[in-house]
């Protein structure tokens, strides 16, 4: 029996970029669908003539080969278990745009937002925009035969590819194109031969409508069209390996207005699609309301913009040339009684907010109506759009049947509805239930007419169901040309021919449950297993979500390595739930080490994960009464190092300013020699501030944290000015307090919950009496706000406290007759801080500062300093890399604009990589 280790040595032997360790096969095991199918080996090409050695390998051996995008494949159809080929990492370049002939030839790795980039300066773009158009491939599209929103007006994939320069898997070259096919003869001769046998199948089981993308395009292979390009597209990497594309380019409308349309429920709104299509929209979008209560739960009711009054949406996009004709237009569709309500939206902003609602409804998804995980699988079924009403209507009445519960979405302009189920994939027998429901799902979608895949492709998910769609001779035209392109069936076996069982190899089946926790995972039932299983692979962790005013995931944006993202991290953590890993694997920790524990995909993941907080247990569990990293003895306890320096703090600042002693004692302290070290305070802000009387004051606890209090005394100075000024009297709580939070993110647990213990006892009274409790440093003020519920499940006080915290922007946003200052004509550069972005939220700040009347510029993105990350031996060329993403351009830009910077971290990064002051919002209020 062939052994991976010889199919490792026969890439080696080919040159090839190869990742075969425990780690990187955990993470190329899934993709963004059910399934978990562990490689052999993971390539990364660096050129065509690699892609042609692996396939080398892959017959010399017998291994099968699978071509990868971006690995959000939400069917199953990017894992495989032999050679996986990440075309991704290298084969991603745009290498020619034709503006005249209104085409591009890109890589298969290639990155929708890349090309839309590359090309938008000619006027142009491509066509096709699925939602995760920010990190899926081109290659990946061609291999699903993606959509997108706006069908309506650009059609499929394959309306919008010209030509290919594909490998077969005997590894011959083959071109198609205008030109016509060049190369591999033979296969053309016997794919001729097998249409042949099925002519009429060919001519009357496709095609029948827009959305029909189940199994192979063989319409396209009739002589009277023959056009193997088209024929190509959908096919899902099991025929053929595209090393090229050329694509098609087109030219947007200028003008844009979104009508939202409100309706009684989504039936109803299924039955209207039809007649809004007749007005001639871009795009036709549906949306339950069970998906916007999951988003509201998860950010809070400001997270969507106003909507018609209903309890489903369409959301439809008007486009053309002349403003007023298209707002002309707007208006008929709105008054058209079409809905229950309307309104038009023109504001770019807003309809921006309403696209991205839609764009994150695969990840809002994963959490169904039941606040159980919800699962892909029964993902993109279409039907004719006239009949797309009553389908729904059955649909539900399928899904309360077997007491499930769901929020359909999609494209309803087409006839196609996304949606994930709360199959009960973690109970005895959950697999079987997967299996009656699919089933009976592929009969409902035969019944009328429709197609199991509407544009993902049918993947592992639905290829053994096709036959509740096609006829047996249609079964057998694809086995035809199977057999045709790849007759030792090498390329991604299992997926359209002799497909696997649908219920094989699911991965998130059973439980998994981990014993001595450090963290309550409150919102996952107290399971690692099942908060680390939130990560459903869309992979929005892999874009720049800064356009967006996002921060996930700065590690990945600097390296571009699946490790270094919030996915490949989840799917690590998954092999140490299930035991394949432990928690101190090697592999474990890489994929750790680059976390800057920001928190961002807290917030800007669709799904909800939180890396920061499992890392801590990683580290807690793997070091728990062992011996730790240096730097978690000096970083992880900074705040006791800064009590006792407090002390005498003219001989700590002189010890690390002595060039010899000051190097030695940045390495003992693990810290990188390129770093400056912040100065201590001459006197903390504990022991120079005092308590004023009330004189008729509101009281306000004042939590003032170690770094405010022992590296920056005066943005707290600057705080209690600001709050008397608002009508507040500040007082400190009794006694030292810390949040823990250094100790928290070297994952020193069991001493975090003794210090906020405390720290929440010192608070505690202040909270049940009503008094607001401010925070000064937004990563300490959240711990107060989030973590505490982690680490003191179901303690009362606990709840209070957290319920009391308030930011120094919510504070005066919520005090009667506060008046912001007057600072017109001051330019701001907003760097908010991670953890202020992605637990407390910035909105409030955002509404001050425009009181204000400043002029201000936020930045998206991490400073990546992140705490004691940017500190750490090993991590500086990365930390740089991060603010060099959005933070350095941006001060470079406006060497002379004042720098907002709430956090500690920020501010520390502002001042070591550009030697230049940044100031906390106190100081900017107090100026």
């Amino acid at each position: 029996m062939l052994r991976m280790t010889d199919v490792v040595a026969a890439l080696d032997r080919a040159g090839l970029e190869v990742r075969a360790d425990a780690g990187t096969l955990g993470m190329y095991a899934s993709d963004a669908s059910l399934y978990r199918i562990p490689p052999l080996a993971v390539v990364r090409p660096r050129h065509v003539d690699e892609v042609a050695a692996a396939l080398a390998v892959a017959r010399a051996t017998g291994v099968p080969l699978t071509s990868r995008g971006a690995g959000t494949s939400v069917a199953g159809n990017a894992v495989g278990r032999g050679i996986v080929l990440d075309f991704s990492r290298h084969l991603n370049r745009v290498l020619e745009i034709d503006p005249q002939a209104r085409t591009a030839v890109v890589e298969p790795g290639t990155v929708h937002a890349v090309l839309q980039k590359a090309v938008m300066p000619h006027g142009v773009r491509f066509g096709p925009d699925p939602s995760t158009h920010p990190r899926c491939t081109i290659g990946g599209m061609i291999g699903n035969n993606a959509c997108g929103s706006r069908s309506l007006a650009y059609g499929r994939t394959s309306d919008n590819v010209a030509g290919l320069e594909l490998l077969t898997a005997a590894g011959e070259a083959l071109s198609t194109g205008p030109a016509g096919v060049h190369g591999a003869a033979p296969v053309l001769d016997e794919l001729r031969t097998v249409v042949g046998r099925h002519l009429a199948t060919a001519r009357t089981e496709f095609d029948r409508f827009g959305r029909q993308v189940s199994g192979y395009a063989v319409q396209h292979l009739l002589p009277e069209r023959f056009d193997l390009t088209r024929a190509l597209v959908g096919s899902e990497g099991t025929l053929a390996v595209i090393t090229r594309a050329t694509v098609k380019l087109v030219v947007d409308a200028p003008v844009r207005v979104v009508v939202v349309l409100g309706f009684a429920d989504i039936v109803a709104a299924g039955e209207a699609a039809p007649a809004v299509v007749a007005h001639g929209p871009t795009s036709c979008e549906g949306l339950d309301s069970r998906l916007l209560d999951v988003l509201r739960a998860r950010r809070g009711p400001g997270a969507v913009p106003p909507l018609p009054r209903g309890g489903a949406w369409l959301f439809v996009e008007l486009a053309g040339d002349e403003a007023g004709e298209v707002a002309a237009r707007a208006r008929r569709l709105a008054a058209g009684g079409i809905a229950d309500d309307a309104l038009v939206v023109t504001d770019p902003a807003i309809q921006a907010r309403l696209w991205r609602i839609r764009e994150d409804g695969a990840g809002l998804a994963g959490r169904a109506p039941s606040d159980k995980p919800a699962w892909p699988g029964w993902e993109d079924a279409a039907v004719p759009p006239e009949k797309l009403g009553a389908y729904l209507a059955r649909f539900d009445e399928l899904v309360a049947s077997y007491d499930l519960t769901s929020a359909p979405f999609g494209h309803f302009g087409d006839g196609c509805m996304h949606v994930r189920l709360d199959l009960p994939l973690d109970q005895p027998g959950g697999t079987k239930i997967m299996r009656e429901f699919l089933t009976d799902a592929a009969k409902l979608v035969g019944e009328f007419g429709g197609s199991l895949s509407g544009e993902h492709g049918d993947g592992r998910a639905r290829s053994e169901l096709l036959p509740h769609m096609y006829s047996p001779d249609a079964i057998a035209l694809f086995a035809g040309v199977k057999r045709a392109f790849d007759p030792d069936n090498l390329l991604n076996p299992g997926v359209l021919v002799d497909p696997d069982p649908v219920d094989a190899d699911v991965r998130p089946a059973g439980r998994f449950p981990l014993r001595n926790l450090a963290l309550a995972y409150p919102h996952d039932d107290g399971e690692l297993g099942q908060a680390v299983h939130r990560c459903t692979g869309v992979g929005k962790c892999r874009a720049d979500n800064s356009a967006a005013g996002g921060v996930m995931c700065p590690s990945y944006l600097a390296t571009r390595e699946e490790k270094d993202s919030t996915r490949g991290r989840a799917r690590v953590l998954q092999e140490v739930v299930r035991g394949e890993l432990a928690w101190s694997h090697p592999s474990v920790h890489d994929a750790m080490d680059l976390c800057l524990s920001c928190k961002g995909c807290a917030s800007d993941c669709p799904t909800g994960i939180d890396m920061a907080s499992y890392k801590s247990e990683v580290l807690h569990q793997t070091y728990r009464r062992r011996l730790r990293p240096r730097s978690h003895y000096t970083l992880g306890k900074l705040p006791l190092w800064a009590r006792l320096a407090g002390w005498t703090p003219g001989p700590a600042n002189l010890a690390i300013r002595l060039p010899v002693l000051g190097r030695f004692l940045l390495w003992l302290a693990g810290v990188d020699k390129r770093r400056s070290v912040p100065a201590f305070a001459r006197r903390p802000f504990r022991r120079t501030f005092a308590a004023k009387a009330a004189e008729g004051r509101k009281p306000v606890v004042l939590f003032a944290d170690s770094f405010s209090d022992a590296f920056s005394p005066e943005v707290a100075e600057a705080t209690v000015r600001v709050l008397r000024a608002a009508g507040y009297e500040p007082r400190l709580p009794s006694g030292s307090v810390c949040c823990g939070l250094t100790w928290i993110t070297t994952g020193q647990l069991d001493a975090a919950k003794k210090i906020l213990t405390r720290t929440v006892a010192a608070l505690a009274d202040a909270a049940r009496d009503g008094v607001p409790i401010v925070g000064i440093e937004p990563s300490c003020t959240a711990v107060l706000r989030s973590d505490v519920h982690e680490l003191l499940p179901g303690d009362r006080d606990a709840a209070a406290v957290a319920k009391s915290v308030r930011t120094l922007a919510e504070l005066l946003a919520e005090t009667p007759g506060w008046t912001a200052p007057d600072l017109s004509g001051v330019e701001v550069i907003a760097q908010p801080h991670c953890h202020h972005h992605a637990v407390l939220g910035w909105q409030a700040d955002a509404d001050l500062l425009a009181a204000t009347g400043a002029r201000v510029r936020r930045l998206a993105g991490c400073c990546g300093l992140a705490g004691n990350f940017g500190v750490e031996i090993g991590h500086y060329e990365v930390s740089v890399a991060v603010a060099g993403q959005n933070l350095l351009p941006a001060l470079d830009a406006a060497p002379g604009v004042v720098v907002l910077a709430d956090g500690f971290s920020c501010r520390t990064q502002v001042a070591d990589l550009r030697d230049r002051p940044a100031v906390h919002l106190a100081q900017l209020l107090d100026r």
